[in-house]
């Protein structure tokens, strides 16, 4: 049954449609050619991926997201860092890498974080005669640390579907999140020196003061939903509703930058996007099911351990695996699929849980900034107006960049579990 599930998936991932039905799809085929069950199962595991109660903490995140675009949030987090580095060369290429970091810290979504960015600093870019490609490539790649740096929707998923602590895996994602972020800093400055983009001449320390009181209750959503998560105060899932209170509020009353009218699409497009999410989420838990049903892991784990039990052999092997799937696969759907089948190998190798998580995640972002199906690609497409062989072009040096942060987060564990292992002392 499990060799028909995924010739019909590669058979149905060729004819483009998309991935989220291909596993449904799949799932059913294979259940028909099986003939031992009745249809009626699709249904039954499709609703049991979903009845979990961490997964609240998706829509959630996703509202929160779309409050803080609206409601001035992001633009107060562009200006703060603009009046921190903007005078830098390259500033507003530096300012997007900065202005990343700070929102992926609220916002948990790739997608999410590349949009609000982009649709500020892109054109500002352009206007100041950068390169429109290396600006959307700017925009694209740091989109990625909105999956790293907690909180974040794909730890979410990892965290239910490999049986790890979310709080855990969120704590560990600040220091791979520096080091991804600080190494796309220096680069973009290295690009900008090297090309003459020049940065703010006319900063002063008065405007870096008004900047920072514009977005200090921004700065302060961060403090408050981790502040709240790492002391016990509230779980991920509780931290995702306190967040979306507090954009509201911040947006409607203090801001007063989201009117009663501007609530209907944020409502609206929060929807489309987590039932999106939730239907690969149920189509790929259907699939797992059938994997697991048949025993897929223990055969994975045959083949993985017949080249070598050496963690080293099998982590670069892990590697290479999720850089090819992250291309193709959405990484919700991935992380299902995958982190049930690796994650036991993993540990049986000696292999931290969180370390490995950390892997799978920055892998995958990784996967949302690769053709054919990153999606921060086609968002910054969309905002920069640009041809995504245009901005392909622009993001090879960025590949390089990433993938020896990847190399270093998987040969240097504690740089994943350091912080974890110091907050239970």
């Amino acid at each position: 049954m499990a060799g028909l599930m995924f010739i019909s998936l590669l058979v149905l991932l060729f004819l483009s449609v998309p991935v989220a039905l291909s596993l449904g799809l799949a799932s059913s085929i294979a259940l028909i050619g099986d003939g031992t069950m009745p249809l009626s199962v699709v249904i039954q595991r499709m609703f049991a991926a979903l009845d979990l109660f961490p997964l609240m903490a998706i829509p959630f995140f996703i509202l929160a997201g779309a409050l803080m675009e609206t409601g001035g949030i992001s633009r107060r987090l562009v200006n703060f860092a603009n009046a921190l580095v903007g005078r830098m060369s390259g500033g507003l290429a530096v300012v997007t890498v900065v202005t990343a970091m700070f929102f992926s810290a609220i916002s948990g979504s790739s997608a999410a974080t590349t949009a609000a960015i982009g649709s500020i600093l892109i054109p500002a870019m352009v206007k100041k005669k950068y390169d429109v490609g290396f600006a959307g490539a700017t925009t694209a790649v740091s989109g990625e640390l909105g999956v790293i740096i907690p909180p974040s929707i794909p730890m979410i998923i990892f965290g239910i579907s490999a049986g790890v602590s979310m709080t855990d895996l969120f704590i560990a994602g600040f220091l791979p999140g520096i080091l991804i972020g600080g190494s796309l800093i220096l680069l973009v400055w290295l690009l900008s020196k090297k090309r003459g983009y020049e940065g703010e001449k006319n900063i002063t320390w008065a405007m870096r003061v008004t900047a920072f009181k514009e977005a200090f209750l921004a700065l302060m959503m961060p403090v408050i939903i981790l502040g709240g998560i790492y002391s016990g105060l509230f779980t991920p899932t509780e931290a995702a509703v306190v967040a979306v209170f507090y954009a509201f509020v911040v947006g409607v009353f203090v801001y007063r930058e989201i009117t009663w009218r501007n609530l209907v699409e944020i409502f609206s497009k929060s929807a489309i996007t987590t039932s999106i999410i939730m239907i690969i989420i149920a189509n790929a838990g259907m699939f797992g099911w059938i994997l697991t049903r048949e025993q897929v892991p223990q055969k994975v784990a045959a083949f993985f351990t017949s080249f070598s039990d050496s963690p080293v052999v099998f982590l670069a092997l892990i590697n290479v695996l999720l850089l090819f799937v992250g291309m193709f696969f959405e990484t919700s759907a991935a992380i299902i699929i995958l982190a049930p089948l690796l994650t036991p190998i993993a540990i049986t190798l000696g292999i931290d849980p969180i370390h490995f998580g950390m892997i799978v995640i920055v892998n995958l972002a990784m996967g949302m900034v690769t053709p054919p199906v990153g999606v921060n690609l086609f968002v910054a497409c969309q905002v920069a107006n640009i041809k995504l062989e245009r901005l392909t072009k622009a993001l090879v040096p960025f590949f390089i960049v990433l993938v020896a942060n990847i190399l270093i987060i998987t040969y240097i564990p504690a740089i994943s579990t350091w912080l974890p292992a110091l907050l239970k002392q």
